[in-house]
């Protein structure tokens, strides 16, 4: 709680803000993008006296118990921005944990805990979990209530943190509403999710590193194309109100505030010498998926130089830095498959064409670059597919340039099942994959200078709340060799 250091600046209540008869901090608080000096701190008032700007304090200390505050503000928490505060904190010290709170109104939100990234030199280990795919009908979030009792610094989430579908029948939890379009209703979704007790609780203990995939917005759209092929003019609409709802909701800086139909979300971030990431944008700047999306042989459109899928600014953002990058590792924070992943026993092959292998050209290209540019061991995690997978990245003469974990979801999909002659039947095809599990979880993540080690963690069940929690495989990459093995 708020210590009286604190409490003796804040004698005098601010001027019209209201005396709150409920609490106003249901949604949670929440940090993410550490930087050696700095974090940010979220939370968004919820409330049905909220009609006014109103100001909101915050307080961080090196302990829990508030004895020791570093720093203190506040920040003005707007309708126009749903009421969320981004407080962008600076002057910290480097890989520290702090705790953090929220007060307005009268009321106090629960405490937080979150942690700086390390000083540029460092090359202490990093322990990080990565996540993605949370469908609040399909399951439980019980891979949360796991991942809280890890012994991490970071969680980097990858994307369809919502998902915009209508109510369904037979679910064990239900959407509130149809189909969303309107600023609203994208707020009240986020809503909806945030009043998930595990998904609040792992946001109150580690700093988040968000990007989005398509359910933030729609299924599968491609830029400035809906999926059904609503008018361009419309979906930019509501694109609009979707990245504006998406900035509000999660702890970015206010550099990605939405301009119009844009944001900016594409980002590094340093943890010290050890290791980079790079935090991709696969959906804003994408061309359309080709030979009418789905899976499919490559057609002629997959194969054409004009297809791009991070859109020229980012892809050479993203090759200048990596090559740059004095970091052990490269950490490309990524949504959709890179790996070619033939998905069609026997003769012919069929690839998903939202994936990478419906942008061939371009994939090649960042292939090409692992292969003579040499950045340092680019390592790609991936969400999406609501499955686990374990791949090596190789050219065309089948060197080894990189390797990509792929994380199951949350719990999209449901429970999911154990499908061993499926793992058996992709490993036939593709040679450069190491393994398949679709079933639920995360992955946790232990990096040092000689090694990147990955732990799939699964939940059996997510259909009903409780589940337990087993780590089914566990694979390494050793500093220097762009190789997966099993650990």
């Amino acid at each position: 709680m708020f210590r009286r250091q604190f409490l003796a600046s804040l004698a005098t209540p601010l001027l019209g803000a209201p005396r709150f008869t409920t609490d106003p901090f249901t949604q949670g608080i929440a940090s993410g993008d550490p930087l050696p000096d700095g974090i940010v701190l979220w939370t968004r008032l919820s409330s049905p006296q909220l009609n006014e700007s109103l100001e909101v304090e915050w307080i961080l200390a090196e302990d829990e118990g508030f004895k020791k505050i570093v720093k203190r503000g506040k920040e003005v928490a707007t309708p126009q921005f749903a009421h969320t505060v981004h407080a962008d904190v600076r002057g910290l010290k480097p890989a520290r944990w702090y705790w953090y709170q929220f007060r307005c109104g009268g009321v106090e939100s629960r405490i937080g805990r979150t942690r700086t990234a390390p000083a540029p030199n460092s090359q202490d280990p990093l322990r990080f979990a990565f996540a993605s795919c949370q469908n609040y009908e399909q399951g439980y979030f019980t891979a949360y209530e796991h991942m809280a009792k890890e012994d991490l610094h970071l969680i980097v989430h990858l994307g369809d943190y919502i998902y915009e579908g209508g109510p369904s029948a037979n679910r064990p939890r239900k959407h509130d509403s149809p189909e969303i379009q309107t600023l609203n209703d994208y707020r009240n979704r986020y809503a909806l999710y945030r009043g998930d007790k595990d998904l609040r609780r792992i946001h109150e203990l580690f700093p988040f590193v968000l990007t989005w995939d398509d359910h933030e917005v729609d299924n599968n759209y491609a830029n400035d194309k809906e999926e059904r092929g609503a008018p361009r003019d419309q979906f930019l609409e509501r694109r609009a109100n979707a990245y504006q709802a998406y900035y509000e909701h999660m702890p970015l800086r206010k550099s990605s505030l939405p301009r119009g139909t844009s944001l900016d979300l594409y980002r590094r971030l340093d943890y010290g010498k050890l290791a980079r990431f790079h935090v991709l944008d696969t959906r804003q700047y994408r061309s359309d998926q080709p030979c009418g999306d789905g899976r499919k042989p490559q057609c002629e459109a997959a194969l054409s130089a004009e297809q791009t899928m991070l859109g020229d600014a980012q892809e050479k953002w993203l090759m200048s830095g990596m090559k740059a990058a004095p970091q052990t590792w490269n950490i490309l924070a990524n949504q959709v498959m890179f790996a070619k992943i033939d998905a069609r026993p026997g003769e012919g092959a069929e690839y998903s064409m939202d994936q990478w292998s419906g942008y061939e050209v371009p994939r090649q290209k960042l292939i090409q670059f692992f292969d003579q540019a040499k950045p340092n061991n680019p390592v790609i995690i991936t969400g999406d597919i609501h499955s686990n997978w374990v791949s090596d990245i190789r050219t065309n003469s089948n060197a080894n340039v990189g390797v990509e974990f792929v994380g199951t979801s949350i719990s999209s999909g449901g429970d999911g099942i154990d499908l061993p002659f499926a793992e058996a039947n992709f490993k036939k095809e593709n040679p450069h994959l190491h393994y398949f599990l679709a079933k639920r979880g995360y992955v946790s993540c232990s990096v040092n200078i000689k090694e990147f080690k990955s732990e799939y963690r699964i939940v059996p069940t997510v259909t009903s709340p409780g589940s337990p929690i087993e780590t089914r495989a566990r694979f390494v990459v050793q500093a220097g060799t762009n190789r997966v093995e099993k650990a």
